[in-house]
């Protein structure tokens, strides 16, 4: 019955063209999403800090880049749920049921996405991006369109990663400094600060339950916007 349902869906939701046409032009579409992953929602703000974070501790590629990303995946759904089930209701329940068009769909979809962003684009940047494409002025951010908010949501959302990282890296560089001091004035200067400081970052980063504080503080980051 629900595979019914799709096929149905998805024939009016595509009229005219054939199944294998149908299943081609879903079969691209899926191709863009890792694009609109990266630049339309919050995993972009995320994976870079947590790899600052990485770095701060100085553990090289411990967690390895695959379980980065994977916590970066898990922490965006979790962000963008509010939005992701306006986007299943809204639209793509509609379209598979048949009461709506793709693109219509598609509309409703982008719409919920922009509003997100909107919410986690400075101003400034709207302003600049809008200057650089000879767009505008609006009355309003939501009037701004699509093409100009999405270079203005990442260069807002590099902006913010970088200052949460900075925020990050701050105590671990402490801690780094502090152990270095410590050596030299022991005289121990063939022993690497590294090898030193690194077990104690690590025990004050566990000792104040650090995973769960900085993936919360980053889920906190984007306030009530999804």
């Amino acid at each position: 019955m629900t595979g019914g349902m799709t096929g149905g869906g998805l024939t009016a939701a595509l009229p005219g063209l054939s199944t294998s046409i149908q299943i081609l032009l879903v079969m691209s579409a899926l191709t863009l999403l890792p694009a609109a992953l990266l630049m339309m929602t919050c995993f972009t703000r995320i994976l870079i800090v947590l790899s600052i974070l990485r770095q701060a501790l100085g553990l090289g590629q411990s967690p390895p880049n695959q379980l980065l990303v994977g916590v970066a995946l898990l922490m965006t759904v979790f962000v963008m749920k509010p939005s992701l089930d306006r986007i299943h209701d809204g639209a793509y329940q509609p379209m598979v049921a048949g009461r709506m068009g793709a693109e219509v769909a598609l509309g409703r979809a982008g719409d919920e996405l922009k509003r997100f962003m909107l919410t986690q684009t400075r101003e400034a940047d709207l302003r600049k991006f809008a200057e650089i494409a000879g767009a505008g002025p609006f009355a309003t951010p939501a009037d701004v369109p699509l093409p100009v908010v999405l270079p203005a949501f990442v260069a807002s959302e590099l902006k913010t990663a970088m200052q949460i990282g900075f925020v990050v890296y701050l105590p671990f560089l402490v801690i780094d400094l502090i152990v270095s001091s410590i050596l030299m004035s022991l005289g121990m200067m063939m022993v690497s600060p590294a090898t030193v400081s690194l077990p104690v970052k690590l025990a004050l980063f566990v000792s104040v339950d650090g995973w769960t504080l900085v993936l919360g503080s980053l889920a906190k980051s984007f306030g009530g916007a999804g």
